[in-house]
């Protein structure tokens, strides 16, 4: 099955528990946090502008291009909407978790970016977490509530738009925009999903999403991410707090996997090879760049609790169902 959106530009991806009662070692009363929240209001004022007015290019129009273009900006609100939701709750997933164990942590700093530049109007959001973390099992909660909590909304856009989304036939040609969709890769999660809402079509048919549905298809793209087991990505953190030492195995089992799956996107290009994507490469520099290790926790011999190892487990069954390894293609 294909998936398509309208305008064929990369994407950026952004740099996200089942709670208990806390044995009364490890409880503490969350540590006050100075900060002004304006920043991180101007900045999330910011973004829902810039991701509405990319929310409005990829239905064809240039909300900024002239005075009487900025009543265009409107039809941008839904894929806004509907990815800043996914964004928000993934991080204020990671907030909560934080100030549960008494971390000192900021509020969400949102990254607004010109639609001109990001087919999403934006490049994330961050937290900055500004207390070490004390052992495995404020870590498992702190790596898990964020993607978890994100999944979820993200599911809900999938259902949502889905519902709204047409089928074409393939080649459609958007007169607007001059130029053909881009294809989607679809996670296993989606596919099932689309076969379950969307009409059956022939093989000369496509699925043309709305732009809810490429808000949901995002997050969950965004969670797959987070959730590679790697370095300080939140499945770096899960995989640590349910691996231990042998974390470090694994992150460079993934480390590789991402340097092999973007040699081989780029190769696809020159030779008639199934198609890969190049940009794994991209993650994989990041990780170059930014750590692909992870820093010890202060208490590394605290063992997880067994519900809490289901739930890192059942992060790792997220990964797979959102993850896809071939996420644009032409």
């Amino acid at each position: 099955m294909k998936f398509w959106r309208k305008t064929p530009a990369p994407l950026r991806p952004p740099p996200l528990a089942i709670w208990e009662p806390l044995p009364p070692e490890f409880f503490r009363q969350p540590a006050p946090v100075h900060h002004s929240p304006w920043l991180h209001l101007l900045l999330f004022a910011l973004t829902l502008f810039s991701m509405t007015a990319a929310g409005a290019m990829q239905q064809g129009v240039d909300p900024l291009a002239d005075l009487k273009s900025l009543v265009h900006l409107s039809e941008g609100i839904p894929f806004a909407v509907a990815l800043l939701g996914i964004l928000t709750v993934h991080e204020f997933g990671h907030y909560f978790a934080a100030r549960r164990w008494g971390l000192k942590v900021s509020f969400p700093y949102f990254l607004p970016m010109l639609h001109y530049l990001s087919l999403l109007g934006t490049l994330g959001a961050v937290i900055r977490l500004r207390s070490p973390i004390p052992h495995r099992r404020a870590l498992l909660d702190i790596g898990a509530a964020g993607p978890l909590a994100g999944f979820v909304v993200a599911l809900v856009a999938c259902l949502v738009g889905l519902s709204q989304s047409a089928v074409v036939a393939s080649g459609y040609f958007h007169p607007e925009l001059q130029q053909l969709p881009i294809q989607l890769g679809a996670p296993l999660l989606f596919s099932g999903l689309s076969a379950l809402i969307l009409p059956a079509h022939a093989p000369n048919q496509m699925v043309l999403l709305s732009p809810v549905a490429f808000a949901g298809w995002v997050g969950l793209f965004i969670t797959a991410f987070n959730l590679f087991p790697v370095g300080q990505l939140d499945g770096g953190h899960i995989v640590y707090a349910l691996f231990g030492r042998r974390h470090r195995l694994i992150g460079r089992l993934t480390f590789a996997g991402l340097l092999a799956m973007g040699i081989y996107g780029i190769l696809s290009l020159v030779w008639n090879w199934p198609q890969g994507w190049p940009g794994w490469l991209g993650l994989a520099l990041f990780l170059a760049l930014f750590g692909k290790g992870h820093p010890t926790p202060s208490d590394p011999e605290t063992p997880l609790d067994p519900r809490r190892r289901l739930v890192g487990y059942g992060c790792l069954i997220v990964f797979v169902l959102c993850f896809t390894p071939v996420p644009f293609s032409a």
